[in-house]
């Protein structure tokens, strides 16, 4: 059922009780979906927080070593049965998935609030994006296009066909706690395959709360478990579907370093990886950028899910003419924006997710003071008065030089740093010297600037923006970056590629052997 009112939304205990409710959630979860829930009873589990005041949501019963076995058992169970579903079918599936979720578009995005700290439109927005991609997978069963080829041989004919790869792992991150699993599990699924979720566990409730709507419908329609789920406490799960030569692909999205050891494992065994990580990204504003639509895409940019998203505005390089009035307008945005409960009206910026997280961000700020930056905002940590348990910190604008080692790396919290240029070649040049590829921006009114940088010497990423914030993304064009990103494109355009193997086929409907490229064999 919908959520119903609940009145206040800054009441937090009023708002777990009606979100637990409505999703069906307890104080002690099953994180382990198989085809069946397992019973928590006599398992490991882990409590999960909210980063809004540090309260106990619930525990989570864990999966353990001794599960894998029949998880990928009951997987490929499920994927026999479920490929030989003809591709509409599978969409008229999707359909009835997506449906389902719309009932629960105000529950489980105040879930993803609770849970990660989002503010309730962008939490609401992640499962509308699950949504969005439910629609587009679903016109994407029909339209599973190979290619048919000119043969070079007489009466043969050459085509391309695709077919699923069987059962297929997705690891995500916090961040995006369901949307990232969408854009993998839905289009995957209708391509044929059975998918494995391991999710983050500081985001365990909304995976097993999402698990549960999507299973429910296969239930109803006399389905095969489609969407399993193994919430652990760390790399149990995620390191056996990466060594696993049963899971042909495995999507990761996460951290570079740890994306490079699932990178190494699954090429050891010669499968395949989808790799979504880290991002460094740019926002070059120059003198002829409409000033304030760039103030506006640069602030919601890096301040957006307070600064934890891969897309997050992590540099601004500004123009020399424009920097001194520019600063002092971004400035003043970060002096008063609203940091706090995400759950109350006007606060757009939550908390960091964790304590590792606030300290990550005090680091990085003391990094780039002791190579010569300057604080213009922020650089607090904050005790707000009844969330002395959250993880609240000051948005950071900090001026620095391109070539400081903190500002070629990526921190997952509120940190904007700025730097200043004469030429757009210069500007380019700094954006493009960092090791992450995955979202660029430039604000301009100049098509020449423009084209500049999206020309082959412009930007080096995976997403380009123009006079819009390198945050956010729509599901119809290929999400995903280039360099230590990991190449990865997910969600639209033809990513569905990724989840299927291709096939070449040759037919000869002739009564002779000719042989391609002229050879000649005669026996």
């Amino acid at each position: 059922m919908p959520l119903a009112t609940i009145g206040d939304e800054t009441n937090f205990d009023e708002v777990k009780a009606a979100v637990f409710a409505s999703l069906g959630l307890q104080a002690v979860n099953s994180g382990l979906y198989d085809g069946v829930w397992a019973d928590s009873a006599g398992r490991k589990t882990i409590a999960v927080h909210s980063p809004i005041n540090g309260a106990k949501l619930a525990d989570v019963a864990v999966a353990g070593e001794g599960d894998y076995e029949r998880l990928i058992g009951n997987a490929r169970d499920a994927y026999s049965a479920w490929s030989r579903v003809p591709a509409p079918k599978r969409g008229e599936v999707v359909r009835a998935i997506g449906d389902k979720l719309r009932e629960y578009v105000d529950s489980l995005g105040l879930l993803v609030s609770l849970e990660v700290g989002k503010t309730p439109t962008e939490g609401k927005g992640e499962v509308q994006e699950m949504i969005d991609i439910g629609d587009f997978a679903v016109g994407l069963s029909r339209q599973l296009y190979g290619v048919t080829i000119a043969s070079e041989r007489p009466e043969h004919r050459l085509y391309e066909q695709w077919h699923p790869y069987g059962v297929v792992g997705v690891i995500t991150a916090f961040n995006f706690p369901c949307a990232v699993w969408s854009w993998n599990a839905l289009i995957a699924s209708v391509i044929g395959n059975v998918v494995i979720w391991k999710p983050s566990p500081n985001a365990a409730l909304t995976a097993i709360a999402t698990t549960k709507i999507v299973n429910r419908v296969l239930d109803e329609m006399g389905l095969p478990p489609l969407f399993l789920l193994a919430v652990d406490e760390g790399r149990t799960i995620g390191e056996k579907l990466s060594n696993d030569k049963r899971i042909p692909l495995l999507s990761f999205t996460g951290s570079i370093r740890t994306g490079r050891r699932v990178a190494q494992a699954v090429a050891a065994r010669l499968g395949r990886s989808l790799l979504e990580l880290g991002g460094n990204n740019a926002a070059i504003v120059t003198a002829a950028a409409d000033p304030e639509i760039a103030l506006r895409g640069v602030a919601f940019g890096a301040l957006a899910t307070a600064g934890q998203r891969c897309t997050t505005t992590r540099r601004l390089i500004l123009h020399e003419s424009i920097y001194d009035r520019f600063i002092a307008k971004l400035t003043r945005v970060y002096e008063t924006v609203k940091v706090g409960n995400p759950l109350e009206p006007g606060v757009l910026v939550g908390p960091l997710i964790n304590q590792y997280a606030v300290m990550a961000y005090r680091q990085a700020i003391q990094r780039a003071v002791d190579e010569g930056g300057r604080v213009l905002a922020g650089n607090r940590v904050l005790t707000l008065p009844g969330l002395e348990g959250g993880h609240y910190v000051a948005p950071a604008l900090v001026e620095g030089m391109p070539d400081f080692e903190i500002v070629c790396e990526e921190t997952f919290a509120p940190i904007l740093y700025v730097l200043k240029y004469r030429e757009l070649d210069e500007a380019i040049a700094i954006h493009n010297r960092v090791d992450q590829g995955l979202s660029s921006a430039i604000f301009s009114t100049d098509l020449r600037e423009v084209e500049r940088f999206l020309s082959l010497r412009g930007s080096d990423c995976g997403l380009a923006n123009v006079n819009t914030g390198t945050a956010g993304a729509e599901i119809g064009g290929a999400f995903g970056g280039e360099k230590e990103t990991g190449g990865g494109r997910e969600s639209g355009s033809d990513s569905w590629k990724v989840y299927a193997r291709r096939q070449t086929v040759t037919i000869n409907y002739g009564e002779s052997l000719p042989l391609a490229q002229g050879v000649r064999f005669e026996v």
